[in-house]
């Protein structure tokens, strides 16, 4: 609201902002549509929607245009800061310097086998110049999805990371947690 605000304000005609996949929720199909339906399971992806519906009543009410992205897996270089939430190719990375293998969650749904659960990976430079896209296109508003549109599992993106370092691949598939059981998102893949 105060990005809204501060837009408004300042004669800004276009907003480009980001948001996230994060704001589907339990998935009904693959792959995920603009349109899929939106059922936020987190305060993350909820925050996610309220920052989406804001822009769009601006739109309706004020001189604005507005572009929300939802970005997918979003991963590069410089991660650290984000904790627990940075992505799985840094947290490999450093499982792999640190111990010389990576930890997994087994799968606890028969259709996937152990690291074979998939994501949608987006490389952070190719997820900036989606957005610059959009930023430069006054015609082209609404919501769009920024991902690769092809879905990867655990087990591929892990052996990726071996490579690239030049070492044998060593994956420890280790119980699924408690807490996310029945809430592991198995899938994702955006339709571009």
């Amino acid at each position: 609201l105060n990005v809204l605000e501060a837009c408004r304000a300042a004669g800004v005609r276009k907003l480009v902002h980001s948001s996230s996949a994060g704001i589907f929720g339990e998935l009904k199909h693959l792959p995920i549509s603009e349109d899929h339906p939106v059922e936020p399971d987190s305060p993350y992806g909820a925050s996610k929607l309220a920052g989406e519906k804001l822009a769009l009543a601006y739109t309706k009410l004020y001189d604005l245009e507005a572009v929300a992205l939802r970005y997918f897996n979003v991963y590069g270089p410089n991660e650290w800061h984000k904790g627990d939430m940075r992505s799985m190719v840094c947290k490999g990375y450093e499982q792999v310097r640190d111990t010389g293998k990576v930890r997994l969650f087994k799968s606890d749904r028969p259709e996937y086998a152990d690291g074979g659960q998939q994501r949608d990976f987006v490389y952070v430079k190719d997820a900036v110049d989606m957005t610059l896209w959009f930023a430069d296109k006054p015609q082209v508003n609404g919501v769009f999805n920024v991902g690769s549109g092809e879905a990867k599992d655990w087990n591929r993106l892990i052996t990726a990371i071996f490579s690239a370092l030049g070492r044998e691949t060593v994956i420890e598939y280790i119980r699924m947690p408690e807490h996310l059981k029945g809430k592991y998102q198995y899938h994702t893949e955006a339709r571009m």
